[in-house]
């Protein structure tokens, strides 16, 4: 009895020790969990049990015990009761994670939406797409390629997989519960949406890339030389860690901070604008509150994303996330089905035309796919490059948006190609490489 007892004791001890040692986790841990379902269930219409069992299912979130509430349409988590976070949905504004600031009576503007009807096949307009036969396209091989992809699903885990080839809908495959109206969150694909709304106004002649960043705080210290390409380069040399395995600066802003553009402004320079690469979703999200202040009210704000590039391309079905001040969540946080994250892919295929409108200059497809200095080829301006050969079989010019967990939008000028893949695993799980020459190798 003695024995059992000590026994006991020690475990408790042991328990006891490791919830301290991880008590301050909990609350990214459970703010994660909350949001991630809060925006499943109400931005995508996936089911409660299916996030919880699927989405939820990574290291340490896999503790959380997540709850939805209809009525408040709202989800809360905790770890073992502990550290409870709540995420609320807001119609055109998606989830967000509450704290002691927030006040949904200080946000009740609303993003306007122009979802137009019309007869234009997809990609191009909202028609069913055309039934086509490309000679140079070899459907034994695409559909090898499907294969390819949606192999071994423990481990690659593919939800969707969709090609263009040529402005035309070659083949899409869908899992059980995923179909071609299916939001999916971008997570980092959302820093290509972000950056081409600058892409935009550049083209609008209303800012150049060049231009110092207008952060008042920074025009009398080392940090006023730092532009926008600097930014969108990632290489303004601003300290910052992106590192989601603990509490980071990362992991603050997205689950802690009611305003996510101030982080990274508030960072020191540990180096010269260039001489450093340093991803920083802290950096996108600063874009996100420079671009906030090109605007003279909030709701053109909100509304500019959408005017300028999302509905006008058809991508109906994003949503783009806000924090608490009502800033895009432009690091992280967007949803869209596979067919509309290709729509996106398109527009860069065909250099910024669509449906024979300018949306931006087609250099700047240039300029987003120079590589970044330090970077080793693998990072131009929010997209990533294939310019130093990443993926050995497939072709150099390759560029993409990519995110957590292996969302991907893949741009193949020299092919014609726009291939997208969502999914819950990443290299080396999925193999990109393997996947992508499986697509390139059925084009003749």
């Amino acid at each position: 009895m003695k024995l059992l007892k000590r026994i006991l004791l020690l475990l408790l001890i042991v328990i006891g020790v490791v919830v301290y040692l991880n008590y301050p986790k909990l609350n990214i841990i459970s703010g994660y969990a909350a949001k991630n379902v809060a925006s499943g269930v109400y931005v995508a219409g996936r089911s409660e049990a299916s996030m919880n069992l699927n989405d939820n299912n990574v290291p340490l979130v896999e503790l959380a015990t997540t709850e939805v509430n209809e009525a408040e349409k709202s989800a809360s988590s905790t770890v073992y009761g502990l550290m409870k976070r709540t995420a609320v949905y807001r119609d055109g504004l998606g989830s967000v994670l509450i704290n002691d600031e927030y006040d949904p009576s200080k946000l009740t503007i609303r993003p306007q939406r122009n979802f137009a009807k019309d007869t234009i096949p997809y990609p191009f307009g909202q028609a069913a797409p055309l039934d086509s036969i490309l000679p140079e396209v070899d459907m034994d091989q695409i559909n090898q390629a499907l294969a390819v992809a949606f192999a071994n699903p423990e481990i690659q885990k593919t939800r969707t997989f969709l090609i263009l080839y040529k402005g035309h809908l070659i083949a899409e495959k869908y899992i059980d519960g995923f179909d071609k109206d299916t939001p999916i969150l971008g997570w980092s694909m959302t820093k290509s949406v972000l950056a081409t709304c600058f892409g935009i106004l550049e083209h609008q002649g209303k800012l150049e890339m060049d231009w110092p960043a207008p952060i008042a705080e920074w025009k009398d210290d080392d940090r006023k030389d730092i532009t926008l390409n600097h930014l969108l380069r990632m290489q303004s040399g601003l300290k910052w860690d992106e590192d989601y395995t603990g509490i980071s600066d990362v992991t603050k802003m997205l689950f802690l901070d009611s305003d996510m553009t101030q982080m990274q402004k508030e960072k020191e320079a540990i180096a010269k604008p260039t001489e450093i690469w340093n991803y920083s979703s802290g950096s996108t999200n600063l874009l996100s509150g420079i671009l906030r202040q090109q605007f003279r009210s909030h709701q053109e704000y909100l509304d500019f994303p959408y005017d300028a590039l999302i509905d006008k391309i058809g991508m109906y079905s994003m949503v783009l996330e806000a924090d608490i001040a009502g800033n895009y969540v432009g690091s992280s946080y967007s949803w869209a089905s596979t067919r509309d994250w290709a729509r996106f892919g398109q527009l860069y295929l065909d250099r910024g035309i669509w449906n024979g409108e300018q949306i931006f200059d087609s250099e700047w497809v240039d300029y987003i796919t120079t590589p970044t200095l330090h970077s080793d080829g693998t990072y131009g301006a929010h997209f990533w490059l294939n310019a130093e050969g990443k993926y050995p079989n497939v072709p150099k010019d390759l560029f993409s948006c990519n995110g957590y967990q292996g969302q991907y939008v893949f741009v193949i000028p020299s092919k014609d190609l726009v291939v997208v893949r969502t999914g819950l695993a990443e290299e080396p799980e999925f193999d990109v490489n393997r996947v992508l020459k499986a697509v390139v190798d059925a084009i003749h």
